[in-house]
């Protein structure tokens, strides 16, 4: 049965939280708020749950679910080698609206779609997110909506679209950007920006040193 907990209740928060967790052990879906817009979640490492997520969503493989993590130190484990320019961006922009593609670590035992072995991290600015994680790990974690309409930045614009195939809604109100991540891809000989958000090129050039254009062309 659907749950939906407000998390300005701070007894509603702890059992949301504590529900939240539960579900995602059991390979089912979550709804938890972000600072960019609200998203879908499952345990990233539950080929069967991300497999749920991709269907609630009605997504093909061709577009592999993104994975949340709670602290900047959860990335050493993920990725096969961290760029420098990753650290420049984790140290500018996380916890944030900033989502890096990088190569995965070629250990990892998990299938988020046909990721061509990379892997799209963020750490998000947000307490009720950042507590979930570090509870329970690396979380595969898509925008909260159908996919062609418009992303969820309530939880109840969540609910109408993804209703009782989410488990639990965590509702803390609405996101504070109310628009997707900023893309760097840093899988290639430079990084390049796949998509603008809240975080500019203009922030992620100054950080790099480089000039705006040479991160879109």
């Amino acid at each position: 049965m659907t749950q939906v907990f407000d998390c300005s209740d701070d007894a509603q928060r702890e059992n949301g939280i504590a529900s939240a967790i539960s579900a995602l052990k059991g390979g089912r879906l979550v709804v938890l708020p972000t600072d960019t817009v609200y998203g879908i979640g499952a345990d990233a490492f539950d080929g069967d749950a991300v497999a749920a997520l991709l269907s609630a969503k009605g997504r093909g493989r061709d577009m592999p679910v993104p994975v949340l993590v709670g602290s900047w130190h959860s990335i050493d484990g993920l990725v096969y080698t961290v760029p420098h320019t990753a650290r420049e961006l984790i140290a500018a922009f996380w916890p944030g609206a900033l989502s890096l593609v990088v190569r995965q670590a070629p250990s990892l035992q998990w299938d988020l779609g046909d990721a061509h072995g990379t892997v799209m991290l963020r750490m998000p600015l947000h307490p009720v997110a950042i507590e979930l994680l570090r509870e329970v790990g690396p979380m595969a974690v898509s925008s909260a909506n159908i996919t062609g309409r418009p992303a969820a930045v309530t939880a109840e614009q969540a609910r109408q679209q993804l209703g009782d195939l989410v488990e639990v809604y965590l509702d803390a109100g609405p996101s504070a950007q109310q628009a997707a991540s900023t893309i760097v891809d840093l899988t290639g000989a430079h990084p390049r920006v796949l998509r603008q958000g809240p975080v500019t090129v203009e922030a992620i050039a100054d950080v790099l040193g480089v000039e705006p254009s040479a991160l879109t062309d």
